[in-house]
């Protein structure tokens, strides 16, 4: 080959696009190198290609992990041919510079989601080396070498190079710049895919970020996150926000989470639509278990972060007329779920609602049919087994702060129902524990201060977000009106005053559940023996801000 030619450097695990690419470089003039299966698709496209091996006059060793980890590939991606004492190196080491690296790493993250799941030895196969270490030195030797990690920049660069009349040194240093930090953010997602994935495999989540050993805090004194844009949102919270969709690695390629769901009909989903939708979904999950083996359809219905209508039934249709009775009125424009597929029974029952967003793990085809006569109507499908959410798992929360990020575990909520206290004179029955069980998942999701009235397995009344306790009481029980007679009540912290406890028996509270543990508990107790609610104490809190 044509030494005096500009070198490119093709190594890519996707080969989307690469011999067309390949083509139009060698149609301006480029001198191709390439390895393993790489140089195969190019040969077998017709392309003059040399190995790497031919370059570096070592083989590819121990079944390809070495190949590109050689003087004779990293000095020309390194040289600074600006220097003199770098070009008189690279004369004097009869090395050829290389213009232009096409690489994209092993696909580790989808081989970390494999299912089954990949064993240790198979999983770590996948971690590229050779990879990452072109990429990062192409990336810092910028001003000399052309770096592309990515097949949808490969029309635009040879567009680049086609106006500089296939002269590498006439792309603009702001074009190499951009695809350099392009680089950095494919390294970088990168690793953070395979540190957290192999903490989660040999460690899972931990239970607390306290230090319990020498490897345990090393993880949990760096946090590492990182995603990539899915799409530009419309506007952030209001019209003068902007806003922007990102998708976590390990969740890219597939339907089962919120981000990458199916989403047919309807305008696209916002800022406020997806802010919705994560706490409808999360809490439908938390319901979508087995504790309820006779009541298994949930129904979840979401205003602006709150639920305002939630229920389990024997039957779709019937979870979502009990949901929606809670609050009919606050069910305008909302966002329900389901836990199962929706039938055509539940489409019909929605059908004078308006719905901003329906989310399921599926939906039959009349339904959908008859959902999608009314516009306006987006439809989310989540991937899950079974045509059933999946339930809650627990995950590591990340919330970004002024000057750094605060991160927690989140699940649904514990509780150890056998060692719950009664407190007060007047017992709580099986029933009512059966309704506060129900309860107090609702109420985690609802945010604080929160109360939440329940008849059975269905909510009436919930008082959500308010700085004062006895608020959300009222709020509550105004909503429930006269389904608050004889309803369980549940708080997602105890009660600082006996007022909210009043408030709630005047409305007509039977029974009570709530953490317990204010100074003033034994005054709470009292007030619910005088007026003849009977209170059970988990010794739980439930705050969600």
């Amino acid at each position: 080959m044509d030494s005096e030619k500009p070198r490119a450097l093709l190594s890519v695990w996707d080969k989307t696009g690469i011999v067309e690419f390949a083509t139009s470089l060698a149609a301006l003039g480029f001198e191709l190198v390439s390895t393993g299966g790489t140089a195969r698709m190019l040969k077998d496209a017709g392309l003059q290609v040399m190995s790497v091996s031919d370059v570096t006059q070592h083989p590819e060793i121990f079944d390809g992990r070495v190949k590109t980890l050689h003087p004779a590939i990293h000095g020309p991606l390194l040289a600074r041919m600006q220097k003199e004492e770098d070009r008189l190196g690279m004369a004097d080491l009869q090395y050829t510079p290389i213009s232009l690296v096409a690489c994209n790493l092993y696909p580790f993250v989808s081989a970390a989601a494999a299912d089954p799941p990949l064993d240790k030895d198979a999983l770590l196969e996948m971690i590229d080396i050779g990879g990452p270490t072109m990429v990062r030195a192409s990336a810092k030797n910028h001003a000399n070498v052309i770096i592309c990690c990515d097949p949808n920049d490969y029309d635009s660069i040879i567009e680049d190079l086609t106006q500089a009349k296939g002269e590498p040194s006439g792309v603009p240093v702001s074009r190499r710049q951009e695809l350099a930090l392009a680089a950095y953010q494919h390294t970088a997602s990168y690793d953070v895919a395979i540190s957290n994935t192999l903490h989660q495999r040999w460690n899972g989540v931990p239970e607390s970020f306290d230090a319990v050993s020498e490897q345990s805090s090393r993880f949990h004194d760096t946090l590492l996150a990182s995603a990539i844009k899915m799409d530009t949102l419309r506007y952030g919270e209001n019209a003068h926000q902007s806003a922007a969709l990102f998708v976590d690695d390990d969740a890219v390629g597939h339907h089962s989470t919120l981000v990458t769901a199916h989403v047919e009909g309807g305008k696209a989903m916002s800022y406020n639509n997806y802010s919705d939708a994560d706490a409808t979904l999360r809490l439908c999950r938390s319901l979508s278990t087995d504790e309820w083996p006779d009541t298994p359809h949930a129904c979840v219905i979401v205003k602006h972060n709150n639920p305002c209508g939630v229920a389990l039934a024997a039957s779709q249709v019937d979870a979502y007329r009990d949901a929606l009775a809670s609050d009919p009125e606050s069910a305008f424009g909302s966002i329900i779920c389901f836990n199962e597929v929706v039938t055509l029974d539940t489409a019909e029952a929605m059908a004078d609602l308006f719905i901003e967003v329906l989310i399921a793990p599926g939906y039959a085809e009349d339904a959908k049919e008859f959902i999608m006569q009314k516009g306006n109507r987006r439809l989310l499908t989540i991937d899950s087994p079974k045509n059933r959410l999946a339930p809650l798992d627990r995950k590591r929360i990340l919330k970004q702060i002024e000057g750094g990020w605060i991160v927690q575990t989140e699940e649904a909520p514990i509780i150890d129902w056998s060692t719950a206290k009664t407190v007060t004179e007047k017992k709580v029955t099986q029933e009512e524990i059966d309704s506060m069980k129900f309860a107090v998942r609702v109420c985690e999701q609802v945010k604080s201060n929160a109360i939440v009235m329940v008849q059975g397995l269905a909510t009436v009344g919930i008082g959500p977000g308010q700085t004062s306790r006895v608020e959300a009481v009222r709020i509550a029980a105004r909503r429930a009106g006269e389904r608050a007679d004889g309803c369980v009540l549940a708080s997602d912290a105890f009660f600082p005053f006996a007022d909210g406890l009043e408030q709630a028996a005047a409305a007509g509270a039977a029974s009570i559940v709530q953490p317990g543990g204010s100074i003033r508990d034994q005054e709470v107790i009292d007030a619910a023996n005088r007026l003849g609610v009977s209170m059970l104490f988990t010794g739980h809190r439930l705050f969600r801000h």
